[in-house]
Protein backbone atom coordinates (compact mmCIF):
# COMPACT_ATOMS: atom_id res chain seq x y z
CA UNK A 1 0.00 0.00 0.00
CA UNK A 2 2.80 2.43 0.87
CA UNK A 3 4.47 1.78 -2.48
CA UNK A 4 1.26 2.65 -4.30
CA UNK A 5 1.05 5.87 -2.28
CA UNK A 6 4.66 6.73 -3.14
CA UNK A 7 4.01 6.31 -6.86
CA UNK A 8 0.72 8.24 -6.59
CA UNK A 9 2.59 11.17 -5.01
CA UNK A 10 5.31 11.00 -7.65
CA UNK A 11 2.68 10.88 -10.41
CA UNK A 12 0.95 13.96 -8.97
CA UNK A 13 4.19 15.91 -8.60
CA UNK A 14 5.54 14.79 -12.01
CA UNK A 15 2.40 14.48 -14.18
CA UNK A 16 4.31 14.71 -17.45
CA UNK A 17 7.24 12.50 -16.53
CA UNK A 18 9.08 11.23 -19.59
CA UNK A 19 12.57 10.99 -20.94
CA UNK A 20 14.29 14.33 -21.26
CA UNK A 21 16.10 13.09 -24.38
CA UNK A 22 14.72 14.43 -27.64
CA UNK A 23 14.27 11.79 -30.33
CA UNK A 24 11.90 10.90 -33.18
CA UNK A 25 12.34 7.15 -33.55
CA UNK A 26 13.92 4.03 -32.05
CA UNK A 27 17.24 4.62 -33.81
CA UNK A 28 17.58 8.19 -32.55
CA UNK A 29 16.62 7.03 -29.05
CA UNK A 30 19.28 4.32 -29.10
CA UNK A 31 22.00 6.74 -30.24
CA UNK A 32 20.90 9.42 -27.76
CA UNK A 33 20.97 6.97 -24.85
CA UNK A 34 24.43 5.72 -25.86
CA UNK A 35 25.56 9.34 -25.94
CA UNK A 36 24.00 10.10 -22.55
CA UNK A 37 26.32 7.76 -20.64
CA UNK A 38 28.25 9.83 -18.07
CA UNK A 39 26.67 12.99 -19.49
CA UNK A 40 23.44 14.92 -19.10
CA UNK A 41 20.39 14.72 -21.31
CA UNK A 42 20.59 18.50 -21.78
CA UNK A 43 24.11 18.23 -23.21
CA UNK A 44 23.06 15.37 -25.49
CA UNK A 45 20.04 17.39 -26.68
CA UNK A 46 22.34 20.24 -27.73
CA UNK A 47 24.26 17.95 -30.09
CA UNK A 48 21.66 15.53 -31.45
CA UNK A 49 19.59 17.89 -33.64
CA UNK A 50 22.65 18.61 -35.79
CA UNK A 51 23.82 15.01 -35.58
CA UNK A 52 20.47 13.51 -36.59
CA UNK A 53 19.99 15.99 -39.43
CA UNK A 54 23.37 14.92 -40.82
CA UNK A 55 22.87 11.24 -40.06
CA UNK A 56 19.26 10.10 -39.89
CA UNK A 57 20.18 6.44 -40.54
CA UNK A 58 22.91 3.97 -39.56
CA UNK A 59 24.36 4.06 -43.09
CA UNK A 60 24.88 7.81 -42.87
CA UNK A 61 26.68 7.45 -39.54
CA UNK A 62 29.04 4.95 -41.16
CA UNK A 63 29.60 7.30 -44.09
CA UNK A 64 30.29 10.17 -41.67
CA UNK A 65 32.95 8.06 -40.00
CA UNK A 66 34.33 7.82 -36.51
CA UNK A 67 36.64 10.85 -36.70
CA UNK A 68 33.94 13.27 -37.86
CA UNK A 69 31.42 11.80 -35.43
CA UNK A 70 33.87 12.28 -32.56
CA UNK A 71 34.25 15.97 -33.50
CA UNK A 72 30.49 16.50 -33.46
CA UNK A 73 29.89 14.73 -30.16
CA UNK A 74 32.98 16.10 -28.38
CA UNK A 75 30.94 18.43 -26.09
CA UNK A 76 29.20 15.35 -24.65
CA UNK A 77 32.41 13.75 -23.43
CA UNK A 78 34.07 10.39 -24.07
CA UNK A 79 33.85 11.16 -27.79
CA UNK A 80 36.47 8.64 -28.93
CA UNK A 81 34.81 5.69 -27.21
CA UNK A 82 31.25 6.74 -27.98
CA UNK A 83 31.96 7.43 -31.66
CA UNK A 84 33.66 4.03 -32.03
CA UNK A 85 30.73 2.25 -30.33
CA UNK A 86 28.14 4.12 -32.40
CA UNK A 87 29.84 3.33 -35.71
CA UNK A 88 30.12 -0.37 -34.81
CA UNK A 89 26.50 -0.38 -33.56
CA UNK A 90 25.35 1.15 -36.84
CA UNK A 91 27.22 -1.52 -38.80
CA UNK A 92 25.61 -4.25 -36.70
CA UNK A 93 22.17 -2.70 -37.23
CA UNK A 94 22.81 -2.81 -40.98
CA UNK A 95 24.34 -6.30 -41.08
CA UNK A 96 22.24 -8.21 -38.56
CA UNK A 97 19.01 -6.31 -37.93
CA UNK A 98 17.96 -4.83 -41.30
CA UNK A 99 18.46 -1.34 -39.81
CA UNK A 100 15.86 -2.07 -37.11
CA UNK A 101 16.68 -1.42 -33.46
CA UNK A 102 16.25 -4.71 -31.57
CA UNK A 103 13.40 -4.90 -29.09
CA UNK A 104 14.92 -7.40 -26.65
CA UNK A 105 17.42 -6.77 -23.87
CA UNK A 106 19.63 -9.62 -25.08
CA UNK A 107 20.00 -8.23 -28.60
CA UNK A 108 20.36 -4.64 -27.40
CA UNK A 109 23.13 -5.60 -24.98
CA UNK A 110 25.05 -7.17 -27.86
CA UNK A 111 25.51 -3.68 -29.31
CA UNK A 112 28.68 -1.79 -28.29
CA UNK A 113 27.98 0.93 -25.75
CA UNK A 114 24.71 -0.68 -24.67
CA UNK A 115 24.61 -2.06 -21.15
CA UNK A 116 21.64 -3.10 -19.08
CA UNK A 117 20.59 0.45 -18.15
CA UNK A 118 20.75 1.67 -21.76
CA UNK A 119 18.82 -1.39 -22.94
CA UNK A 120 16.18 -0.80 -20.28
CA UNK A 121 15.74 2.84 -21.32
CA UNK A 122 15.31 1.85 -24.98
CA UNK A 123 12.91 -0.97 -24.08
CA UNK A 124 10.84 1.22 -21.76
CA UNK A 125 10.85 4.51 -23.64
CA UNK A 126 10.97 3.18 -27.20
CA UNK A 127 9.06 -0.08 -27.00
CA UNK A 128 6.76 0.60 -24.00
CA UNK A 129 8.07 -2.42 -22.14
CA UNK A 130 7.49 -2.25 -18.39
CA UNK A 131 11.06 -2.28 -17.15
CA UNK A 132 13.04 0.01 -14.89
CA UNK A 133 16.33 1.62 -15.84
CA UNK A 134 18.38 2.12 -12.70
CA UNK A 135 20.87 4.97 -12.84
CA UNK A 136 22.62 6.75 -9.98
CA UNK A 137 19.49 8.78 -9.17
CA UNK A 138 17.14 5.80 -9.11
CA UNK A 139 19.66 3.76 -7.10
CA UNK A 140 20.03 6.54 -4.53
CA UNK A 141 16.28 7.25 -4.23
CA UNK A 142 15.45 3.55 -3.99
CA UNK A 143 17.95 3.04 -1.20
CA UNK A 144 17.22 6.25 0.75
CA UNK A 145 13.48 5.72 0.73
CA UNK A 146 13.73 2.01 1.47
CA UNK A 147 11.67 1.35 -1.67
CA UNK A 148 14.18 -1.13 -3.06
CA UNK A 149 17.39 -1.21 -1.07
CA UNK A 150 20.24 -2.97 -2.81
CA UNK A 151 24.01 -3.05 -2.76
CA UNK A 152 24.23 -2.91 -6.55
CA UNK A 153 22.31 -1.33 -9.40
CA UNK A 154 21.18 -4.78 -10.57
CA UNK A 155 19.97 -5.75 -7.09
CA UNK A 156 18.02 -2.50 -6.87
CA UNK A 157 16.54 -2.99 -10.35
CA UNK A 158 15.40 -6.52 -9.55
CA UNK A 159 13.91 -5.42 -6.22
CA UNK A 160 12.11 -2.50 -7.91
CA UNK A 161 10.63 -4.88 -10.49
CA UNK A 162 9.48 -7.11 -7.64
CA UNK A 163 7.88 -4.44 -5.43
CA UNK A 164 6.50 -2.02 -8.01
CA UNK A 165 2.84 -2.70 -8.79
CA UNK A 166 2.19 -3.48 -12.47
CA UNK A 167 0.12 -0.31 -12.73
CA UNK A 168 3.29 1.78 -12.20
CA UNK A 169 5.93 -0.30 -14.00
CA UNK A 170 5.88 1.58 -17.28
CA UNK A 171 6.35 4.97 -15.62
CA UNK A 172 8.28 4.03 -12.46
CA UNK A 173 11.76 4.77 -13.74
CA UNK A 174 10.65 8.15 -15.13
CA UNK A 175 9.24 9.15 -11.75
CA UNK A 176 12.27 7.93 -9.84
CA UNK A 177 14.84 9.47 -12.23
CA UNK A 178 13.16 12.86 -12.29
CA UNK A 179 12.56 12.84 -8.55
CA UNK A 180 16.22 11.91 -7.97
Amino acid sequence: MLINQLYQKLARSLPEAKSELIFNNHFELLIAVILSAQSTDKTVNKVTPTLFSLCPTPAEFITLGQTQLAKIIKPIGLAATKSKNIIITCQILLDKHQVTVPSTRKLLEELPGVGRKTANVVLNEGFNQPTIAVDTHVFRVSNRTGLAPGKSVLATELKLLEVTPKKWLLMAHHYLILHG
